[in-house]
């Protein structure tokens, strides 16, 4: 009969009660990859969106400064315009007061040629004026077309002093004279009326006889 020899089995505590380390297991390592990739992976998210906010933040900035730059143009444009309509307004005034204070004065070159033109050859000028005053005429209100206004008006008259020899017939040479200016084209639409009066001689120019003639004009409306 063989003998068995029973076999013994001593267990070696290296770590002296600290205990035998628990060998990995699959679920632990992808425990421990997730707690180190999870944050790895949103702290990359988050640089990327910061990185991208960052761009898209410098683009808007150079966008804003470009259209500051364009505004700081076109304001300076809006500004010169503004001065060139102002200036055209202050010189539309001026032309505007010319334009009436050129309606209210008669260009008297053209008168005087007129006359020395149409003057008969028996008659002598001896005297020349122009007289002004002012009648009041009611018009209508310039910024209420329905309402009448007294308004001073200026009238001219030009006013002349002719001679000529009784022997020559001069009433008749100064009643032609008078038609040939109420006839006139240059005077015939401006004029109100022509008055002729003769003077009384005196004994020292018994040899002439003086009219006074006055042109009246339409008032400068």
């Amino acid at each position: 009969m063989e003998n068995t020899k029973d076999k013994i089995l001593f267990t070696i505590d290296l770590l002296k009660g600290q205990g035998i380390p628990i060998k990995s297991r699959p679920e632990g390592i992808v425990v421990a990859a997730a707690a180190f990739i999870i944050p790895a992976v949103v702290a990359i998210v988050m640089l990327g969106w910061y990185l991208s906010i960052s761009a898209s933040i410098s683009i808007q900035k150079q966008k804003i400064s470009s259209y500051e730059e364009k505004i700081s143009k076109l304001s300076k444009a809006v500004e010169l315009y503004n001065s060139f309509e102002e200036e055209k307004g202050a010189v539309n005034n001026c032309l505007s007061e010319v334009s009436s204070s050129i309606k209210k004065h008669t260009q008297w070159s053209p008168v005087l040629a007129m006359l020395v033109k149409n003057m008969p050859d028996s008659l002598v000028l001896k005297e020349l004026e122009v007289k002004r005053r002012s009648t009041k005429k009611k018009l209508p209100k310039k910024d209420n077309p329905q309402t009448m206004v007294d308004v001073s008006v200026p009238v001219e008259t030009l006013h002349m002093t002719v001679s000529g020899n009784p022997q020559n017939n001069s009433d008749e040479a100064v009643r032609l004279f008078r038609d040939r200016l109420c006839s006139s084209d240059l005077l015939r639409e401006k004029l109100e009326d022509i008055t002729v009066s003769q003077e009384f001689n005196t004994p020292k120019s018994q040899d002439a006889v003086s009219y006074d003639i006055d042109c009246i004009f339409k008032p400068k409306l």
